[in-house]
């Protein structure tokens, strides 16, 4: 059996580790230098950190897409530069008449498609640099809103000015802005205090692999508990591919397999002229025509057939040529005239008919 060499790595990340901590500890530990994961986590954060191995990096833009689930506790009554309790205090106020009735009212408030302006000590990029470069340095720049989905925000439990929240959200989504704009809509601001994220799109926190694990176990034992390729892609509707499908497929071709679309094709194609009851294209003339000019032209061919190789009157070379056969330009129109052996099929110049007839018309005219 072959030992696998791509996959998905779902690891519990612990605090005070950067993401991309996580990122080197596995190359270290799987001796994989191809590895990225998929989805930052404040370096405080614990939870999932799906990490994507050797092949599976392709999947990044997939798996970006998957909604995320966290649990935080929120601490009201204080700000700080960093919405969480590692960044500068800015100001501190008390907390009165927090209830849950009035959290659950304020956050139904920031559920739905929102505007969040991402915060300084963010990963985001401006003018070639990241904002929390900038902001070590002191520095704060303009940062324009961006469009999230928040889907749910659960409040579990209120302890003075403490509560407890899960959120559901989209991509792009920061619960460190989003307690600090909930704290702000009730009056005395808020930060996090702690955050877990528990679940990214199919991967949940209970099966992720402990930090200790990923730190100690070995390389067997951590290939054991990499997910096959398409453990990233479970959201996405399935399509299967009969043999001919799966033969299309390869070569570039959408939707092979679907035998609805295979008939939807060919009546497309039966009243267009083009096909017949079979399905398989067929070209306009069998050995092409010739015009009253003695101009020879080749079978003009369907979209889907096989493209023809053209043959070059210079070269041995061949060069590819799309599915529909373009007229040779005329001397104005690219400033010189192609030679017409150029626009005959290899197959064609010696024994096609039509082709012969062709050259003996132009015979013919010229003696004349």
């Amino acid at each position: 059996m072959t030992a696998p060499s791509s996959g998905i790595l779902v690891v519990d990340k612990s605090a005070g580790a950067t993401s991309f901590d996580a990122v080197a500890l596995a190359r270290k530990r799987l001796g994989v230098r191809r590895i990225g994961h998929g989805g930052t986590l404040d370096p405080e954060a614990t939870g999932v950190l799906p990490l994507l191995v050797g092949e599976a990096t392709k999947l990044m833009p997939y798996l970006m897409e998957h909604d995320k689930e966290y649990v935080t506790t929120v601490r009201f009554g204080i700000t700080t530069d960093t919405q969480d309790l590692t960044g500068r205090v800015l100001s501190e106020t008390p907390v009165t008449g927090l209830t849950r009735e009035r959290l659950e009212a304020t956050c139904r408030g920031f559920v739905g498609r929102i505007r969040q302006r991402p915060p300084m000590y963010s990963a985001v990029h401006h003018e070639g640099r990241r904002l929390y470069e900038l902001a070590r340095e002191g520095a704060e720049v303009e940062r324009t809103p961006r469009a999230v989905e928040v889907q749910t925000i659960e409040v579990q439990g209120v302890e003075a000015a403490r509560a407890t929240l899960r959120i559901v959200c989209g991509k792009g989504t920061y619960v460190r802005v989003l307690a600090a704009d909930i704290g702000a809509a009730l009056g005395f601001g808020g930060v996090v205090e702690r955050l877990t994220r528990t679940r990214v799109g199919p991967f949940e926190l209970s099966a992720a692999l402990t930090w200790r694990e990923l730190e100690a176990a070995s390389a067997t034992v951590l290939w054991a508990r990499v997910l096959p390729l398409d453990a990233g892609l479970a959201h996405l509707p399935a399509a299967r591919l009969d043999a001919t499908g799966a033969r299309r497929f390869v070569h570039g071709a959408a939707g092979g397999g679907d035998a609805d679309a295979r008939v939807r094709r060919r009546r497309r194609l039966a009243r267009r002229g083009r096909g017949g009851d079979d399905g398989r294209e067929r070209a306009a003339g069998e050995n092409g025509e010739c015009g009253s000019s003695g101009v020879f032209r080749p079978p003009r061919l369907t979209a889907g057939r096989a493209p023809w190789r053209w043959a070059s009157s210079t070269a041995s070379t061949s060069a590819i040529a799309r599915s529909s056969a373009r007229p040779s330009p005329t001397r104005g129109q690219s400033g010189r005239r192609r030679s017409r052996a150029r626009s005959i099929p290899i197959h064609s110049r010696s024994s096609n008919p039509i082709a012969r007839r062709c050259r003996s018309r132009r015979s013919t005219s010229g003696s004349s």
